[in-house]
């Protein structure tokens, strides 16, 4: 696509997915199709999540003085925060932040909750909406002041062993759900001046989208002892002693939409998932004034067949043209569209559209058998979008050896460039400043040879990407 910023702003209106006319900035509607693809998309998250967390719920109000508890944890969102300052007409005695993350919320509560090495670990999650002041150009899913789609996972462990190893199940759980979406991604520790405010680092999610920027779709954070001390959590051990737990959080937020929206569409509008698309197929009849309601009839049985073996299936029954239909579900995305008309149900065939490949192909609808078809079909699509997207992702990476040869590459082909650095922060800055990127982060540590900048000795592989 020529212009994906245009092509991304047109489809979230075309499709009817968000609609970003609510009067204050940086905020927007969820019409039913875009909730949709949330909801499943969601349920996807939470199905993973649900084997090992527990869901809940924290407001969304926190208290002025438990936000300013962490000290490196509120700079880093101090020109962030909203304000509640009135309930009604009087003044409160005590500010109330729209929760920006929920750090403040729930390690108060959770100081209460932990008592015993028995009753860790925990391992909690919500999805919930947060409140950032963005300052920056405002993106619709990608660069909120609302963000509406907000998982949060928040675990406590009693030793530095047990929290590592969470950590590394979060980047495994993440990587199983954005497989499931087909979103291709590099994992890398991200460098210390850009962790998560409060953690001993972070490790992100990065993938890039059809203009050759990257966009961070999820982090995971080892926060070591620092809230435990500052809210003072702790547990008592076998031995009767009191220790402070270990912690971590990981989050996703709407920019995962935005990349199944943005990475698998092309031209012609949406090209969603089976897994997350409102509906897997729809049938559209083919209908002529002769035996019209013969062919309803049949295209509702198919319905009713593909229902019960657990489809998502729309019967499209409008009484407009079919090529209108055609045009709008494409746009849509919707992965498999069955077309059946009286030639069709004579022969005991059905033409059916694949979104992914815009191809069509007849299959036999002679038998129950069909419904396997239909389901093979599905995972083959959601399989090729998979590796049509890996394979674009894998395209777009590229090695440096160079600062003028990174420069050149991410100038021309944009995407991400990994090259040898020497870990040190001042080069890193210095490196961005040069280049006009950011760093993403580590992706190998223990790597000989010569930082492309200040020509040390090297300490890890890093990446670089122009960055939303």
């Amino acid at each position: 696509m020529t212009d994906f910023s245009e092509w991304f702003h047109n489809i979230l209106e075309e499709a009817e997915i968000i609609d970003i006319r609510y009067p204050v900035k940086g905020m927007h509607v969820w019409q039913p199709q875009g909730f949709k693809i949330r909801k499943h998309t969601l349920d996807i998250l939470k199905n993973i999540l649900d084997e090992t967390h527990e869901e809940v719920l924290f407001p969304l109000l926190i208290p002025e003085d438990e936000l300013a508890k962490e000290a490196i944890h509120v700079k880093g969102f101090e020109e962030e925060v909203y304000w509640i300052t009135h309930g009604g007409l009087t003044e409160l005695n005590k500010k109330l932040a729209l929760r920006p993350t929920s750090e403040t919320a729930m390690y108060p509560m959770f100081a209460l909750w932990v008592r015993s090495h028995n009753d860790l670990p925990f391992r909690f999650y919500q999805i919930v909406n947060t409140f950032r002041y963005e300052t920056k150009h405002t993106r619709p899913l990608i660069r909120v002041r609302e963000i509406t789609t907000f998982k949060e996972a928040h675990t406590v462990h009693a030793t530095r062993e047990e929290c590592e190893e969470q950590v590394k199940t979060a980047v495994k759980i993440y990587k199983e759900f954005f497989d499931m979406l087909g979103i291709p991604y590099s994992v890398s520790k991200r460098p210390q001046w850009d962790k998560f405010p409060g953690a001993e680092y972070t490790m992100a999610f990065d993938t890039i989208l059809p203009d050759g920027k990257t966009l961070q779709i999820g982090t995971v954070h080892n926060l070591g002892q620092t809230f435990a001390k500052t809210f003072d959590i702790t547990y008592e051990t076998a031995e009767g002693e009191h220790e402070h737990v270990y912690q971590t959080c990981y989050g996703v937020s709407d920019r995962v939409i935005a990349s199944v929206i943005g990475i698998h569409g092309d031209e012609k509008g949406l090209c969603l998932p089976p897994a997350v698309a409102p509906y897997q197929v729809v049938i559209v009849p083919i209908i002529f004034k002769k035996g019209a309601e013969e062919v309803l009839n049949f295209c509702r049985e198919i319905v009713y067949k593909l229902k019960n073996a657990g489809l998502r299936v729309h019967l499209d029954d409008r009484d407009i043209r079919a090529g209108k239909k055609f045009y709008e579900h494409e746009m849509r995305g919707v992965p498999l569209r069955m077309e059946i008309g009286p030639r069709d149900i004579e022969n005991k065939n059905a033409v059916i559209f694949r979104r992914d490949k815009l191809e069509k192909e007849t299959i036999s609808i002679d038998s129950d058998a069909f419904i396997d078809d239909i389901k093979t079909l599905l995972d083959n699509i959601s399989t090729d979008m998979k590796d049509k997207a890996w394979d674009s992702f894998n395209a777009h990476i590229r090695s440096a050896e160079t600062v003028e040869e990174a420069r050149t590459k991410i100038e021309e082909n944009k995407g991400i460039v990994s090259f040898n650095w020497c870990g040190d922060e001042p080069c890193g800055k210095e490196l961005e400043e040069k280049v006009h990127v950011d760093i993403l982060g580590i992706q190998e540590e223990d790597v000989h040879g010569v930082c492309i900048n200040c020509g040390k000795p090297s300490k890890c592989k890093t990446l670089i990407a122009k960055t939303y």
